[in-house]
């Protein structure tokens, strides 16, 4: 029995209690959620973990954090080594987007050491065999995606992004995707267009889709519907080719709700502020309420460097509209693999966009840090500020880096410190 069986039956594995006492939620409104599709458990039935993550309703917001080697650089040790800021930093999950001749060995590393939930793109390692395998990923079959699926199922992979809706139709038939400024941005998205153009068939993850639900649900693996035509510039945010995808995902998530696999949906991208809004709304309608999963969004394209500001402010955004979900963004978007650095600050930032979100919705318990730290500025209690600082040691860095003439004050205000000088009256 898996997870989503289990609370449309009303049963409370030990795993739902858990989590409905983490998130200080009533369980049987977490069960009703998850019956309903609009709550999902990230758990493979074989993968041991240690800080269980449920997303969506009336939940914390979540924030993930995608690690990987790449073709340029592969070492597996600096990736376990981003694994380890990244649980330390408060990651939820973790997706490895590893591509290169380390896939696998990386993976097996990352979900053999790493405490929180594991994602991946089982298309990369499925289009790179066959590239080296056969020659060409053009040349990869339904059953060689299928067994990659299979294989890191049996591995221990908690959720897979699937871009399934991503179909023949709107790559060969509809020309919206021609008016983009940028046309598919997405990795999987673009391997799996391809694909088809150049086959001229039907896309495997949509066309076999029930073969990969029956695999989903063997392990209680989470379905994250890929948008592989999420737009990668605010002038192509929510044009036609993505909400076509959209109205997709909704269908396969309702279809596989209805198989007793949970879903969540990805979504943009870049996004001008003004659509954050809308593009929530329409993914809550259209996808009836299942988890929404976004990557910043980005609210500008001209932030290189700082992509990880432009999407705290679209995460920020999403999240209070109703996002549950936030992939982080690192400063090296758009140039490079990130380094330690980046990982570090890109995830402080998606995790300060993503409590900003939570005070705003009233998420329960959420104001309770930022009164503690109020209370601790209150009386000038510097250990205790540095210690609820979302990130302590940077602010440990700063706070000793200037020594104050007053211990009890600090060098922005001196002996004309606001709280010193009305402690006695107020």
């Amino acid at each position: 029995m898996n997870n989503l069986e289990a609370a449309r039956k009303k049963i409370v594995l030990p795993l739902a209690k858990k989590i409905a006492n983490l998130e200080s939620q009533d369980i049987n409104i977490l069960l009703k959620n998850i019956s309903q599709g609009k709550t999902v458990i990230l758990k493979n039935k074989i993968h041991k973990i240690n800080k269980p993550c449920a997303i969506g309703k009336d939940l914390r917001t979540k924030v993930n954090v995608n690690i990987g080697a790449s073709t340029d650089v592969s070492s597996v040790q600096k990736e376990l080594k981003k694994l380890d800021i990244s649980v330390a930093y408060g990651a939820d999950t973790i997706m490895d987007l590893s591509i290169g001749k380390d896939i696998r060995k990386v993976r097996k590393e990352i979900i053999s050491y790493s405490p929180i939930p594991v994602g991946t793109v089982p298309i990369y390692e499925a289009a790179q065999e066959a590239e080296y395998k056969k020659g060409s990923s053009f040349r990869m079959t339904k059953d060689d995606i299928l067994d990659v699926i299979e294989r890191q199922a049996r591995e221990g992979v908690d959720f897979f992004t699937i871009h399934s809706g991503i179909t023949k139709e709107i790559i060969v038939k509809m020309h919206h995707l021609k008016k983009r400024l940028i046309g598919i941005v997405s990795r999987g998205g673009a391997i799996l267009a391809n694909w088809i153009m150049h086959n001229n068939k039907e896309n495997p993850l949509y066309e076999y889709f029930d073969e990969i639900l029956a695999i989903a649900k063997k392990y209680d693996i989470t379905l994250s519907l890929g948008d592989g035509l999420r737009p990668g510039s605010v002038l192509d945010a929510t044009d036609q080719a993505q909400l076509y995808e959209l109205k997709k995902l909704g269908e396969l998530s309702r279809y596989a709700l209805s198989k007793g696999v949970q879903t969540i949906i990805e979504g943009p991208g870049h996004v001008p502020i003004n659509q954050v809004e809308k593009n929530i709304k329409l993914e809550k309608r259209i996808c009836h309420g299942a988890p929404f999963y976004v990557l910043g969004p980005l609210v500008t394209d001209v932030s290189s460097g700082y992509d990880h500001i432009s999407a705290a402010i679209g995460g920020a955004w999403a999240s209070y509209f109703g996002a549950d979900f936030l992939c982080y963004v690192t400063p090296s978007e758009h140039l490079k693999l990130p380094s330690l650095d980046d990982v570090r600050e890109g995830l402080i930032a998606s995790k300060i966009a993503a409590h900003a979100a939570d005070i705003a919705k009233g998420i329960k318990n959420q104001i309770n840090w930022d009164k503690n730290m109020s209370r601790a500025r209150k009386s000038r209690d510097w250990k205790k500020q540095i210690k609820l600082s979302i990130d302590p040691v940077k602010a440990k860095k700063y706070r000793t880096r200037s020594k104050p003439q007053a211990s009890k004050t600090c060098t922005m205000c001196g002996r004309y410190c606001s709280l010193k000088l009305t402690e006695e009256y107020f």
